[in-house]
C-alpha cells in the first residue's frame, strides 16, 4: 500500500514538469510560426518565398542569441519540417543550435533564423547526429534588410539556403559552423512516444494539431507552381435539321396575250 503511495506521490510530482515541457515546446512552435510569418511577409521577404516554393524542408529557429567580447558564442533551439511529394508538411522535429566563434567582438545580439532545404543531401545532412552547418552540405546565407552573405541567385545552386534577420550591435550574423543536434526528449515530449526526427518529417509518423499554425504557414507562402490546366471546352452541341421544305414545283409559262 506504501509503495503504491509512493507511486502516485512520484507520478504527481511529474506531471507538472511534463505539461513545463509541453509548454515550452509550444512556445517554440508558436515563435517558429511568427517569425517564419514576419520573414517570408518581410519586404524583401519575396526572395525567402520563392527559394521556399523549391524546398525539400525547412529549419526555422525564432532567436539565435550571440554575445561576446573577444571570445563569442551562438545558440538557440529550432523546428525542422519537410515537404512530401504532394507538398503537404510535416509535423515539427526538435533541433539545438550551437557554435562559437573567436575574434574581437563587442556587443549583443539576436537573430531570427530560416534554413530553407533544397535537397534530399541537404536533409539527411541535417538529420544527422551532429551537423556542421557550411561543413556537411553546400551552403549560402541571406541577411534580410542588411548586409547580404550569399545571393539568391547563388543559393539556387546550394543544398541549404538561410535567411536571417538579425538585431542588436553586430553589423550582421554568421551562423557558418554551427552545430545542430536532434532534441529527442523533446520529440518525445511533444508527441508522447520516442520518434526520431527522420519519422516525424520524412515518414511523417507523427502530427499535433497544435501546430498546423505552423503548416499552414509553410503552405501559404511555399505553394509549389502548380500549372493550371486551361478549362475544357464544352462539347458542341449537334445542329438540328429544321423543316424540310416542299420541292418547288415547276409550271409551264403561259403563252403570252396578242
Amino acid at each position: 500500500m506504501v509503495r503504491y503511495a509512493m507511486v502516485a506521490v512520484l507520478m504527481a510530482a511529474m506531471a507538472p514538469a511534463a505539461a513545463e515541457a509541453q509548454s515550452e515546446q509550444q512556445q517554440l512552435v508558436d515563435r517558429s510560426t511568427l517569425a517564419a510569418q514576419q520573414m517570408l511577409n518581410d519586404r524583401d521577404g519575396t526572395d525567402a518565398q520563392s527559394v521556399l516554393r523549391r524546398a525539400r524542408a525547412a529549419m526555422i529557429c525564432p532567436q539565435i542569441f550571440r554575445a561576446g567580447f573577444l571570445l563569442g558564442g551562438q545558440g538557440g533551439s529550432c523546428v525542422l519540417v519537410a515537404r512530401d511529394g504532394a507538398g503537404s508538411w510535416s509535423a515539427p522535429a526538435f533541433y539545438g543550435m550551437g557554435g562559437g566563434s573567436i575574434g574581437f567582438q563587442a556587443g549583443v545580439q539576436d537573430a531570427e533564423v530560416m534554413l530553407i532545404i533544397m535537397s534530399d543531401r541537404g536533409l539527411n545532412a541535417v538529420m544527422d547526429s551532429q551537423f556542421k552547418l557550411g561543413a556537411d552540405a553546400s551552403a549560402t546565407f541571406v541577411d534580410l534588410g542588411g548586409g547580404v552573405e550569399g545571393a539568391t541567385t547563388a543559393a539556387l545552386r546550394a543544398d541549404i539556403v538561410g535567411f536571417t534577420r538579425a538585431r542588436g550591435l553586430f553589423a550582421g550574423i554568421s551562423i557558418s559552423g554551427s552545430l545542430m543536434s536532434s532534441k529527442s526528449e523533446w520529440n518525445q515530449a511533444y508527441y508522447g512516444r520516442p520518434l526520431a526526427a527522420q519519422q516525424i518529417v520524412v515518414g511523417m509518423e507523427a502530427s499535433n494539431p497544435a501546430a498546423d499554425a505552423l503548416r499552414q504557414v509553410l503552405t501559404r507562402y511555399g505553394a509549389q507552381d502548380q500549372v493550371v490546366a486551361a478549362p475544357a471546352l464544352p462539347a458542341p452541341v449537334p445542329l438540328q435539321a429544321g423543316p424540310r421544305s416542299a420541292p418547288i414545283q415547276q409550271q409551264p409559262l403561259a403563252a403570252p396575250r396578242r
